[in-house]
């Protein structure tokens, strides 16, 4: 199978780089606007670089690995032929945003966040489907599973609740490490002294079925004492939002706890 990924970014090369490696699935272009990333890409990986969608060759499948606000400008001008597919990759876009000439048309969506310079290992990352036509999902259906051990069948109402969980999961996790840091850091403590903590919390969450059941803290306890102290500490940064957090997290810690 012929495929061609319009995009450079992150998500664009984490895909190049496993179908680049999957029997049975060809990188045939990297459509482009960014001349220097897009060439760099399709070089490593044996593909032709080409710097706008009407100036692609034929393919079996297109990938839309772009900003959501961009899948549907450009795969308007995507020179996709009629029997092709193309697929947008974006958890939280539906299938109407993609407005291609071809009625063929679906999403395949990886459940998993990508940063450059670091290697994703497809086969057991969940990626979720939807297809317009049966052409559509078989050929979408046949590539995800080239890639991938997990290939989950998503309607776009689904993968938009997939979409959100996948942000509290993964975002807010993240950006609440970067504000404890970011505590320590201001009281010129080495951050480095959280890591096992945060490895032990990760891996207990994750091997229970339900991470509210192995919940600990001051606010899982309802103790007071402790919650006070924390607020009057955090009362003298010069961030408020600090304060929002904690109140917010904690009231919904004990909500939850009581209930399980």
């Amino acid at each position: 199978m012929k495929v061609t990924i319009i995009g450079s970014g992150n998500v664009a090369a984490a895909f190049a780089r496993a179908i680049a490696s999957t029997a049975g699935l060809r990188l045939q272009e990297i459509c482009a606007r960014n001349a220097e990333r897009g060439s760099a890409l399709a070089d490593r990986y044996g593909a032709a670089h080409v710097p706008t969608p009407e100036a692609v060759s034929p393919a079996d499948l297109y990938l839309m690995a772009v900003s959501d606000g961009a899948v549907g400008e450009l795969s308007a001008r995507l020179a996709a032929p009629a029997t092709s597919v193309v697929a947008h990759t974006a958890g939280g876009l539906g299938l109407d945003a993609l407005r291609c000439p071809t009625r063929h048309r679906g999403v395949l969506y990886p459940l998993q966040t990508f940063s450059a310079g670091r290697a994703i290992d497809f086969r057991s990352l969940p990626l979720l489907i939807e297809a317009t036509d049966e052409v559509a999902r078989q050929r979408i259906e046949t590539a995800a599973a080239s890639l991938s051990e997990r290939v989950v069948p998503a309607d776009s109402a689904l993968r938009n609740r997939i979409h959100v969980a996948a942000v509290f999961a993964c975002n807010f996790t993240n950006h609440l490490l970067a504000r404890a840091t970011h505590l320590l850091k201001e009281a010129d403590i080495d951050a480095c002294l959280l890591h096992p903590l945060i490895r032990e919390t990760l891996d207990k969450a994750l091997a229970v079925a339900d991470p509210a059941t192995v919940q600990t803290g001051p606010a899982a306890r309802h103790d007071e004492v402790t919650l006070r102290r924390h607020l009057a500490l955090l009362a003298g940064e010069q961030d408020p939002v600090y304060t929002a957090i904690y109140q917010l997290l904690s009231n919904s810690i004990w909500e939850t706890s009581k209930k399980t």
